[in-house]
């Protein structure tokens, strides 16, 4: 199963997709160029079991609310 992180960009909304060896640095919006971290796997813990335990599409918010 392929795990990939959705980011929203905190100034635009955008969502971008990325791979999970992406976690923990820094990335640049593609719509408006701000740059923003996503967070590390340990703080996605929780996220990883509910995506693996569910099967579908999960989604993550800054603070680690879990939608989906």
């Amino acid at each position: 199963m392929r795990v990939n992180i959705l980011a929203r960009c905190p100034r635009c909304a955008t969502v971008i997709v990325l791979g999970i060896q992406e976690a923990d640095r820094r990335k640049r919006c593609v719509r408006c160029g701000r740059l923003f971290h996503v967070p590390d796997t340990a703080a996605l813990g929780r996220a990883v079991e509910v995506i693996r335990e569910a099967k579908a599409n999960v989604f993550v918010d800054e603070q680690g609310r879990i939608y989906g």
